[in-house]
Formats: structure tokens, C-alpha cells, sequence
């Protein structure tokens, strides 16, 4: 029965943040309202549809409230019996759990939580579910709403909470959090046995956390560590790194920063970590977390490699998770294909993450139980939007604090999360939280290379400028690197460079001379990142431009990097790709800044600029034409303290949709919407957040994008045809997954451009997944907008 399995899968995930008896409650009475006879008729109605094969009928869909009766008959039991605020949580679990969480408080002052549980109970059906509820779930949850269990287990967690924070702004957000981790429990409870019935042999697939031990996982880390050659003074340091790592994961858990410079191997140092802490303090999953798409699937082909070898399912060990090829709002196909990350080890991004948190919806959310008792390692964690950093400090706070989990702050170049406004919340670092010991003293033995800034001088830096420098580069030194900032700049430096090497007669060798952006589906990029990692090593020139996606996370040497103005921090990962190996004695890093404006959704980089700006120059003034240290943590330091700190005032979300508030205050006291309330004569005590509505203005980037997957090579059309060809839901979950490293990510307006020109199709309808028509994909630039793909790479 969908109730007591629904019942027992939340209750066991709850049990890792100490609510298991809050869990089975929520479980048994989430679909009460389905027990009435209007609910009854609207089945009927959408079975005789899949009986005569057709679609179901989606204007049907939520035309009988069904959440509503549960949420009902739980504020009203558990309130009899003293658990006001325990009522509160778990009805809010019941009411939200097709919807997303609901607000309590609306930012008008209007109290939605109040309203819904006093409902007519003509259309919430309450007492008509109870009458004809089975007397086993009904008996189940009498004995529940009548025990001192649930309110005590919830009243206990709250104390934890209120152990650590007695801030009124501080205190409530968490206490949200700790309702939506409930929730996620509850949602994916709900979605597994939903769609585990509908398609039992999609059941296959799931591991229920059944996974390869620890040990073994360790076993196959070390023997690929100790396969590798010390001979290098580089790869002595880095062994250095892993070592301490290992020596770092007996301490217990917290929140530790893992600060090494570019080269250092932090990728396989922090593996190191988390593996021996997960096997230490028995850790449910390991989950990396990185700013960008390309560095989640690089990071993942690297691990994959060690922990899941030949003969396993994939992704049964390694799990990526990171592009959205379903729409925002889940259809019948969407639901059942969801991913709950369920693997020991999963690659996501940020985006991924920060959603779970504090996105809408259920989809999201379903995820954020999987955070209790892991490890989360966020690489380049400096990359964290400024307008996140409270909501991210206190989200991370508790998940160590309240639900076991071990967090690692992982870059060369820390943003200080540790200083910043207490009174909203600082990230609270473990005792002796550095992995590494003397860390100062590593970015010194880790040199590698000079730094040149050029931004400054005379004449404006034009892609023909810029491909100047580059040849100059390639020549005298045997390969470069130039990183630009936007995909515009990137296509037509690449342009300038091959009319210049067309005009010297040096066509170079296939593979050798490369375009890179995020316009590349993962696996184009993966190979052609392939291709010019061979050529490297086999000394042959190499030249590639390329945008950001290539600093951070990509184990590739340069003699020579260019790099276009930007944040220090961003600046020092691309110099972390110069004389990476330390095979030469001093590598160049040189700093331009690209004639042609940034766009106006690049606000964020135009700021760091003139950041970065600030520092170069102080420099210049005292220093003159010497090289500067860009390993210098002083330097970062001072970069961060005018880009970081002197932009206090955004970083708990301001939000201008009505009125000048925070997301921090609306998903914790709510102060302005309480007022309200108030002068509206509601007074109650509780959950006041307003989550719906600050989940409608949570964005992690300004513009949401969808995922295309692009036919790239033979293996991108063999997985296309099988998406269109395929009808049952369980292949179609293992092919998507896959497809991700065939996805590309668009903006909006590309959407409506490729749809404009028929450049798209839904692979079948009523998915949401798109796939992209071959002439708008090029070998050389990735996904085109107007078709011109291949003629475009004929012609150059």
C-alpha cells in the first residue's frame, strides 16, 4: 500500500536528522485526500484515458485538493495534544507536497498556513478521507497523533537549533531549513514508490544507499596514488598535499577549508579526504560540488576512472548530476525520471545545490535529504554569488550542526566566508579547520610561473591585438593558452589567430589549434581537451582559446597564458594551466582587457575588474614594471577585501519585487510580512516563513536555462535515436543520464531563436526533452544559432 511504503521510506531518511516518528506521520497521512469519492471519479476519469491510449488529461491535474485533508487532521491532533509548533511542521510537509513549500506568512501579510488548514472541510474532504481510510493506516495514525513522540522528536530538534543560535534572524532561517529537510524526505518517499508502481522495472535502478564499501573504494584510490611517479619536485608537493589530506580525515566532523594552490591536485587530495572521513565517522555519500558544468564532468571522468572500473553499472559508484534537460515544471515523464542521488559519489554544481536549499517546487528538493551525514567538498568556492554568502554560511552551519554532515571549502584563493557579518551569519569553521599545514609557505614552493599586466597599456586590446600576442607566444615558447571572458571575444580571437597562422603558413596539426566554450556539449569538449592534453605532452605547438570553462578544474599545461581581466581569483585559476608540470623554469601569465564591452548580464565580472584593477595598480605604484605575485595570498587578500567586503550590504539577497527585503529575512523571521499580519489582527506563534514566495525570487544565475542534447559524433546520434525510439520510462532513465554529457545549456532567448528556426524537437512529446537538428551543431564552435555551422568551419 502506497501509504505505509510511502510511510516507511520517510521515516528512515528522516531518521538521519532525528525525526523518524515525524517522518512515518507525514508518510501515512500526505495522501489522506485521496480516500474521498471526488478524488475517487477523478481517478476513474484519468484511468479510462489510459485505457483507450491517451495522454492524461493535464487540465485535469489538481482539480481535486487532496493535500489538504492530511494537513488537516495532523494541525488539528497534534495541536490538541501541545505540539503547536510540531502541528505547524509536519502539516506544512502535507499541504506543500505536490506544490512546494507553501507560504506561512505571505509577504502581504496574509496567513496562507492558517487559512489552508482551516479549509471547508466540504473541500478538503477531511472528514469523508477519515470515515473510509483502512482501519490499519488509520489506526497507525491515531497512535501517532495521540504519543508524545513525533512533538518531543521535533521540540528536541528545535532545542539543537536553538543551542547554537539565539539570533531572532538566524534561529528561524534554520529552523525553516530543518522543516524543508523533512519535507525532502517526505517528497522523495512519495516519488520513488509513485513511480516504482507505475514502472516496477524502473525499481532496478535504484541502489536504496546499498552501495560499495568505503574500503573498497579506498582500496582503489591508494593503488592509483601510489602508481603515480614522485620523480618531479611538482608531484612531491602534491603528494605532500594527499598526505596531509589523509592525515586531516580523522578529525571529526565539521567545516575545513582545503586551501592549495592551482596545480596542487586538489581534485584527488580532496577525494583523499572525503573517502577516509566517510569510512572514519560512517558517511552515507560524498558529494562534489562545482561552480561550473565543465568542471563536474572533468572531475567526474577523473574519479569514474579510479572508483567505478569496467564491469560496473554506470554511474552505480560516480554520479553526475548537473544539467537540466527537463523543464522547470515536472510532467508525468519528468517526475518518474528525477534523479535523488542516489550513489555514493556524486558531481553536481552549485546551481544543483544552492536549488535544493532554497528553490521551488519539489524537484530540487527532493535532493536535500541526501546532504544529511555526506561530505560536500565545494571546489572554487570563491565562484559563490555575494548575494548567497548568508544563506550559504547558515545552510552549511547546519548541515554539519544538526544533520551530521562534514563540509570542505576547497580553493587556492579563500573568500573569507569565516569574516563576514556575524549577525547574519559567518561560516563557522571547524577548530584547526585547514587541511593543509602552513599553507603560505605551499603557494611559495608552488611557483611556477611570472605574471605581466598588460591591461593598462596604450591602445585598446582588439582580438587581432590579442592574436598578435598569442602567435608571439606559440612561437617562442611552444603553446598558449588565451581564457576571455565571453564566447564573443572567444570566437573571434580564435578567428584573428587563424587568419594570422594562415598567413605565416603554419596551419598546424589537427587538433593543435582549438576552440572552447560552453556553446561544446561535454563529451565534445572532453575530446577535444583530449586531443590537445596528447599534443601537449607530445611537445607539439598548441594554441587554444577558449572562455572561462577551461581555469578551473582542467589538468592542462601551458607554457604561456593570456588571460583577460577579471577577479584575481579567476585570474589565478586560469594561471594554474601555466607550467602546471613545472617542466620549465618559469612560465608567463599575461593580463590584457578586452577593447569590447561586457555585456550587462556580466556585472559580476565588470566588478571584479576594476577590483582586480585596484590591487594591479597599487602594485604598479610601489613596484613599478616587477612581475606581480599572483600566488601571493596577501595580494588575494586585498583583492577580496575590496571585491568582498565592500559589498556587505547584498549579501543576504536583497529582493525589490515589492518592497526592500531579504531572502534571509523571508525564509527566516519574516519581520516585514509579520508586521502586517499583525496591524491585520492575525497573532500567532511559529513557522512564519514566506517560502513559496521567496522561492519565486531565488535565482542562483539571473537567467534560467535549459539543456539541449546535441547529436555530437556517433555516440551523441545513437543516443538521440534511442531517446526518440524509446517508450519505456526505465531505458529512458538510464539513456538520460547519459545524454547530460550531450547537453547543452541555453538561455531563454537561444531557446526561442533555435525555435524560431525549427532547430529543435521534442525527442516525445510531453517530456520537455529537446533535442537539436545536425546542421546547427559545428565541430569546431559547438551549437549555432543560425545553422551556419558547418558552412561557417568550410569557409574559415
Amino acid at each position: 500500500m502506497h501509504l505505509a511504503s510511502v510511510a516507511e521510506h520517510t521515516s528512515y531518511l528522516a531518521g538521519k536528522i532525528r525525526l523518524a516518528h515525524a517522518g512515518e506521520l507525514i508518510g501515512l497521512a500526505h495522501d489522506l485526500g485521496k480516500y474521498s469519492e471526488a478524488f475517487q471519479q477523478y481517478l476513474q476519469k484519468a484511468a479510462g484515458n489510459a485505457a483507450m491510449e491517451m495522454e492524461p488529461d493535464f487540465s485535469l491535474k489538481g482539480s481535486v485538493d487532496h493535500s489538504t485533508a492530511g494537513a488537516q487532521v495532523i494541525g488539528a491532533g497534534l495541536a490538541g495534544g501541545g505540539g503547536r509548533i510540531a502541528s505547524q511542521m509536519v502539516a506544512l510537509c502535507v499541504a506543500s507536497h505536490h506544490s512546494g513549500l507553501i507560504d506561512c506568512i505571505a509577504p502581504d501579510g496574509v496567513d496562507v498556513l492558517t487559512r489552508r488548514l482551516q479549509k471547508d472541510g466540504a473541500l478538503s474532504h477531511r472528514d469523508e478521507a477519515w470515515r473510509r481510510v483502512e482501519q490499519t493506516i488509520r489506526g497507525r495514525l491515531e497512535i501517532l497523533l495521540n504519543s508524545p513522540d513525533v512533538a518531543s522528536e521535533i521540540d528536541a530538534a528545535m532545542q539543537r537549533i536553538r543551542e547554537k543560535d539565539s539570533d531572532e534572524v538566524i534561529q528561524p532561517f534554520k529552523q525553516g531549513l530543518l522543516l524543508r529537510m523533512l519535507f525532502s524526505c517526505l517528497i522523495d518517499g512519495d516519488r520513488a514508490d509513485t513511480a516504482d508502481f507505475d514502472k516496477p522495472t524502473a525499481a532496478s535502478f535504484r541502489q536504496h544507499g546499498k552501495y560499495a564499501s568505503w574500503q573498497e573504494l579506498i582500496d582503489r584510490l591508494e593503488l592509483k596514488l601510489a602508481a603515480f611517479s614522485n620523480e618531479r619536485w611538482v608531484d612531491q608537493l602534491r603528494f605532500k598535499i594527499s598526505s596531509y589530506c589523509l592525515a586531516a580525515s580523522e578529525r571529526p566532523k565539521g567545516v575545513f577549508t582545503l586551501t592549495v594552490p592551482t596545480g596542487g591536485g586538489k581534485t584527488l587530495a580532496s577525494l583523499r579526504f572525503a573517502l577516509h572521513h566517510s569510512l572514519r565517522w560512517n558517511m552515507d555519500r560524498i558529494i562534489y560540488v562545482s561552480p561550473y558544468i565543465s568542471i563536474a564532468d572533468q572531475n567526474a571522468e577523473v574519479v569514474r576512472k579510479i572508483l567505478e572500473p569496467d564491469g560496473y553499472n554506470y554511474a552505480s559508484i560516480v554520479l553526475e548530476h548537473h544539467s537540466s534537460l527537463t523543464p522547470d515544471k515536472e510532467s508525468w515523464r519528468g517526475s518518474v525520471l528525477a534523479e535523488n542521488w542516489d550513489a555514493p559519489v556524486v558531481f553536481t554544481t552549485a546551481v544543483q545545490v544552492l536549488e535544493a536549499l532554497f528553490g521551488g517546487g519539489t524537484r530540487s528538493a527532493r535532493r536535500l535529504h541526501a546532504f544529511a551525514n555526506a561530505v560536500l567538498v565545494f571546489d572554487e568556492v570563491q565562484t559563490l554569488p555575494v548575494r548567497m554568502i548568508h544563506m550559504f554560511n547558515n545552510a552549511m552551519n547546519f548541515l554539519v550542526e544538526q544533520c551530521g554532515a562534514s563540509v570542505v571549502l576547497c580553493t587556492a584563493t579563500q573568500p573569507l566566508l569565516h569574516r563576514v557579518d556575524r549577525g547574519k551569519g559567518e561560516m563557522r569553521l571547524t577548530e584547526d579547520a585547514e587541511l593543509m599545514r602552513d599553507a603560505p609557505q605551499l603557494f611559495r614552493d608552488l611557483k611556477r610561473y611570472e605574471t605581466f599586466d598588460k591591461s593598462n597599456e596604450p591602445g585598446a586590446w582588439s582580438a587581432a591585438k590579442v592574436s598578435d600576442l598569442a602567435v608571439e607566444e606559440l612561437s617562442g615558447n611552444g603553446s598558449c593558452l588565451v581564457i576571455v571572458n565571453t564566447k564573443r571575444d572567444a570566437k573571434d580571437i580564435y578567428m584573428a589567430c587563424k587568419e594570422r597562422l594562415n598567413a605565416l603558413g603554419d596551419p598546424m596539426e589537427e587538433g593543435c589549434f582549438v576552440h572552447l566554450s560552453t556553446r561544446m556539449c561535454p563529451a565534445h569538449r572532453l575530446e577535444v581537451l583530449d586531443r590537445m592534453k596528447a599534443a601537449l605532452v607530445q611537445k607539439k605547438h598548441v594554441l587554444c582559446v577558449s572562455t572561462q570553462l577551461i581555469e578551473a578544474g582542467v589538468d592542462i599545461d601551458f607554457a604561456t597564458v593570456v588571460r583577460d581581466l577579471a577577479g584575481l581569483d579567476s585570474i589565478a585559476q586560469a594561471a594554474g594551466r601555466c607550467n602546471r608540470n613545472g617542466d620549465r623554469a618559469n612560465g608567463r601569465v599575461h593580463i590584457v582587457k578586452m577593447a569590447e564591452p561586457l555585456p550587462k548580464q556580466l556585472e559580476e565580472i565588470r566588478c571584479a575588474q576594476q577590483n582586480a584593477r585596484r590591487v594591479l595598480e597599487d602594485w604598479r605604484d610601489d613596484q613599478g614594471d616587477a612581475p606581480f605575485p599572483l600566488s601571493d595570498p596577501l595580494q588575494m587578500e586585498r583583492f577580496f577585501g575590496h571585491h568582498f567586503f565592500a559589498r556587505r550590504d547584498q549579501m543576504d539577497y536583497p529582493v525589490k519585487a515589492q518592497r526592500d527585503d531579504t531572502l534571509l529575512q523571508m525564509l527566516g523571521e519574516n519581520g516585514m510580512a509579520v508586521a502586517d499580519s499583525r496591524l491585520a489582527g492575525v497573532k500567532r506563534h511559529g513557522f512564519m516563513q514566506s517560502f513559496a514566495s521567496a522561492a519565486r525570487e531565488f535565482r542562483v544565475i539571473d537567467n534560467q536555462m535549459q539543456g539541449i542534447i546535441v547529436p555530437f559524433g556517433a555516440e551523441g546520434k545513437n543516443l538521440v535515436a534511442a531517446l526518440s525510439a524509446a517508450r519505456d520510462l526505465a531505458v529512458e532513465f538510464q539513456l538520460l543520464r547519459k545524454a547530460q554529457r550531450f547537453a547543452v545549456n541555453t538561455f531563454q532567448w537561444e531557446m526561442d531563436s533555435l525555435t524560431r528556426s525549427g532547430a529543435i524537437y521534442e525527442v516525445q512529446a510531453g517530456t520537455g526533452v529537446f533535442c537539436l537538428l545536425e546542421e546547427f551543431y559545428s565541430d569546431e564552435f559547438g551549437l549555432t544559432l543560425d545553422g551556419s555551422g558547418r558552412m561557417e568551419s568550410m569557409i574559415a
